[in-house]
C-alpha cells in the first residue's frame, strides 16, 4: 500500500511540470503526507479541454457512501480490480487523475520476530517530481456541501520495492498523462495495460529514520537516510 508520502516541489513547478492552468495557493513543502489530508491532484476538464491543479481529501468517498468515513479504508485502490469493485468502477471510467509527489515512504517487515520494522524512502533516481496513477470522487454531505476526495492505485512491486514490499503505488510517465486524464480516447484494456510497476532502474530506495510514522512530525530530515535498524535489514 502506499499511506505515507513527500511533496517538496513548489506549486509553480509542479503546475509547470503537469501543464495545468490553475492551481492552488502556494503551500509549504510537505515531508509527511497522510491519510484523510488534502493533497494535490492533477483533474482534466473536458469542457474547457485544460488541466487543474486542485486540493483533494486523501481517501475516496464513493457518491453512494452514508458516511465519509469510509474514505479512510479506500486510501489505495488495488489495480487488478479497479473495473469491478464498486467503490472504484465509476471513477476508473470517468473520473482518474495524477497525483504528484517528490517522493513516498514504505515500512520493511523485520527478519526477526521482535525486530522493528525499518521506514524507506523511495523516489526517483534523478530525485525529480513525479505522478502517482489517482482516482476522484465526489460526494454531498447532507448539508449540500460537495467533498472532492482521491485514492492513489496501487500494483504488484518492481525489483526496487520487493525488498520492502509487495505492493507499490502506480506511476505514470508524462507520456501517459493525457492518456490517464481522458484527453485522449481509450478503451478500459489500454488504461488496464498502464497499471504496472514503474522502471525500477529509474528508482532508488533508501532507509530513513522512525520519526516518519508520527504524522506531526514534518521536515526534510524525514527523508535523510540512515543506517538500517539491527533485525530489519
Amino acid at each position: 500500500m502506499c499511506g505515507r508520502f513527500v511533496l517538496k516541489d513548489p506549486v509553480a513547478e509542479i503546475k509547470e511540470w503537469f501543464g495545468t492552468a490553475s492551481a492552488p495557493p502556494e503551500a509549504e513543502p510537505r515531508y509527511n503526507v497522510a491519510p484523510t489530508q488534502n493533497v494535490l491532484a492533477v483533474r482534466f476538464n473536458p469542457e474547457t479541454r485544460e488541466r487543474s491543479l486542485d486540493a483533494l481529501r486523501w481517501g475516496l468517498v464513493p457518491i453512494w457512501a452514508k458516511d465519509p468515513a469510509i474514505g479512510n479504508k479506500l486510501i489505495n485502490a488495488r489495480a487488478e480490480t479497479l473495473a469491478d469493485k464498486p467503490s472504484f468502477r465509476d471513477a476508473f471510467a470517468k473520473r482518474r487523475c495524477l497525483i504528484p509527489a517528490s517522493a513516498f515512504y514504505e515500512w520493511k517487515k523485520p527478519d526477526a520476530p521482535k525486530g522493528t520494522k525499518q521506514p524507506y524512502a523511495i523516489g526517483m533516481a534523478n530525485g525529480g517530481l513525479f505522478a502517482f496513477a489517482g482516482l476522484w470522487e465526489r460526494w454531498k454531505t447532507p448539508e449540500g456541501d460537495i467533498l472532492r476526495s482521491c485514492t492513489i492505485i496501487t500494483t504488484e512491486a518492481n525489483d526496487t520495492l520487493r525488498p520492502i514490499h509487495n505492493r507499490m503505488p502506480v506511476i505514470l510517465g508524462p507520456d501517459t498523462y493525457g492518456t490517464w486524464l481522458g484527453e485522449e480516447e481509450a478503451s478500459p484494456e489500454a488504461l488496464m495495460d498502464l497499471m504496472r510497476p514503474f522502471d525500477p532502474g529509474r528508482m532508488r530506495a533508501w532507509p530513513v529514520g522512525s520519526r516518519v510514522g508520527t504524522v506531526a512530525n514534518q521536515g526534510e530530515d524525514l527523508m535523510a537516510e540512515v543506517s538500517p535498524t539491527v533485525n530489519s535489514a
